[in-house]
């Protein structure tokens, strides 16, 4: 009998999605969970595998084509003792709540652990299975990676969260799925293969589950034959490709003989790395930037981006106000202090960590600004977490400083670093980007005098952090006398949410940020 397919949900907030590419032609045969057709939405590129085996009869949709959720796509003549999977519909994405990681039956009957697709950020409702590392029936270690996720925040390889055998996979790569949304199985036996279903997606409401750890340093193992995919992560695929590399030259630390990010930089570092010939990758050629006047798609991680900014302005009433601090002091201890102070931390000593001590200070003296709305209502946080906001080549992340009161000037500035760089090797576990209560973020390293930000939800304002020039000043002593000298001058704009802080509160906290910072004399360790 004829099978419908329909344009799949992928999320719980889509309702359309835009038809990019056919991959069969009418007349073709198709089996089942064989990629059909790709489809672009707000959060996602994904190819929709087909419902069941049979022959593509009718194309519905043309190519470039955007429709509704549950719109049907094309008719698949199914093959004779064929059972097509469950058809996606919007009840798909009906919020549900389930218990993470909870013990399951296997196929085999044999208690088993399920395996949840992990939340990777606080705004992140669900995540986008691009590739499994392991099979149905093969044997998994605790905390070995088991697959590869992506999300408008991060690209993750997420472990297995107990040993044992994966005993089913719940979606197929392509799929996006709800934060907490069971994908996997592992159990204590083989038990007994399951196909994937089609793609779906759900959501959740229960807390994140466990966080990537980074994969153990072990011997390395001969890379991957000739024919043979290596293993290896989104982030070092890019890097090979980035530098003309062709793994299959690699040998790989991870399990299983994974290509790590240290196995790539190094090798690219050694002198026997050499461009792979043409003829012997598979890499994509260089693809020089669009010429003027070209219409270009956004990527999945813009289009998120920007529909965020669009909702943090509708939701809160922005008002910037711009102080100007002389930083001369803490440029003149800071010109003193980073070399002992590096050879004795082993942390460079940066602007950072004085701008966020600072800003603690004066957020612990003003807690409306590090409070939020809930409904009629104001949360007044418990603790100070600080977001830092890190720009990526390919987007934008805010790792979270949490209980950052509780730290001294080396914790935080080790705190600083160490997120940053972890940021930058898609290295964060989930915790470290949920939480924030205020944000800073340094736009003036690229020299402007200073910018208006957009506050990140539900936090109740962000710090914008200008550039550090030198300028002329007029300077008063004790006894009223002006003189005019070269002072090291930087802006901080603070935008708040007008509906809780009032103009009277942001002055206040930046005075005090500004007399803080200006009369520095706290011990940097």
């Amino acid at each position: 009998m004829p099978i419908e397919v329909v344009m799949p949900q992928m999320g719980e907030s889509i309702t359309e999605g835009t038809l990019t590419k056919w991959l069969k032609k009418v007349g073709d045969k198709v089996e089942r969970d064989e990629p059909l057709f790709e489809i672009s939405t707000d959060k996602v590129d994904a190819e929709i595998p087909s419902p069941a085996a049979g022959t593509l009869q009718e194309i519905k949709v043309a190519e470039g084509a955007t429709v509704q959720i549950n719109t049907v796509v094309c008719i698949i003549a199914e093959a004779a003792g064929s059972a097509a999977a469950p058809t996606p519909t919007a009840a798909a994405a009906t919020p549900t709540t389930a218990p993470a990681a909870a013990p399951s039956s296997t196929p085999s009957g044999a208690p088993g652990t399920d395996v949840p697709m992990p939340q990777m950020g606080e705004s992140i409702t669900e995540g986008t299975i691009t590739k499994w590392l392991k099979k149905v029936g093969d044997k998994v270690e605790r905390d070995e990676p088991l697959f590869e996720i992506s999300t408008d925040k991060v690209d993750a390889e997420i472990p297995s969260p107990a040993a044992g055998t994966l005993t089913e996979i719940k979606f197929p790569e392509g799929s996006t799925v709800g934060i907490n949304t069971i994908v996997a199985v592992i159990g204590g036996g083989a038990g007994k293969p399951a196909q994937a279903p089609a793609a779906s997606a759900a959501s959740t409401l229960v807390p994140a589950a466990a966080a990537p750890t980074p994969a153990a340093t072990a011997t390395p193992i001969p890379s991957a034959g000739a024919g043979e995919r290596p293993r290896s992560s989104p982030l070092v695929r890019k890097i090979a490709k980035d530098n003309n590399i062709d793994l299959n030259r690699v040998s790989g630390t991870g399990p299983s003989g994974r290509i790590t990010k240290t196995d790539i930089l190094g090798y690219i570092a050694s002198p026997s790395a050499k461009p792979a010939p043409a003829a012997a990758t598979q890499a994509k050629p260089f693809t020089p930037a669009p010429a003027p006047g070209t219409l270009v798609p956004m990527t999945k991680m813009r289009s998120i981006i920007a529909r965020r900014m669009v909702e943090s302005k509708q939701t809160s009433p922005h008002v910037h106000t711009v102080f100007k601090v002389d930083m001369t002091r803490i440029v003149r201890l800071r010109e003193r202090e980073k070399l002992k102070y590096e050879q004795r931390t082993g942390v460079k000593l940066t602007y950072m960590p004085f701008i966020t001590r600072a800003t603690i200070a004066a957020l612990q003296k003003h807690p409306i600004v590090n409070a939020s709305v809930e409904g009629e209502a104001i949360r007044y946080n418990k603790n100070i977490n600080i977001g830092i906001a890190v720009a990526l080549e390919w987007g934008l992340i805010v790792p979270v400083i949490h209980q950052a009161e509780e730290k001294n000037f080396l914790g935080i500035a080790r705190a600083i670093a160490d997120l940053a760089e972890r940021a930058r090797g898609k290295k964060l576990s989930p915790d470290e980007v949920l939480g924030g209560t205020f944000t800073l973020t340094n736009s003036g390293i690229f020299g402007e005098q200073f910018g208006m930000p957009i506050i990140n939800q539900p936090q109740a304002a962000i710090l914008g952090i200008g550039g550090l020039n030198k300028e002329a000043a007029v300077l008063t002593d004790a006894d009223g006398n002006d003189s005019i000298a070269i002072r090291s001058m930087q802006h901080f704009s603070l935008g708040f949410d007008h509906r809780i802080v009032d103009g009277a509160d942001a002055g206040k906290f930046m005075a005090d940020f500004k007399a803080y910072l200006e009369n520095w004399d706290e011990e940097i360790g």
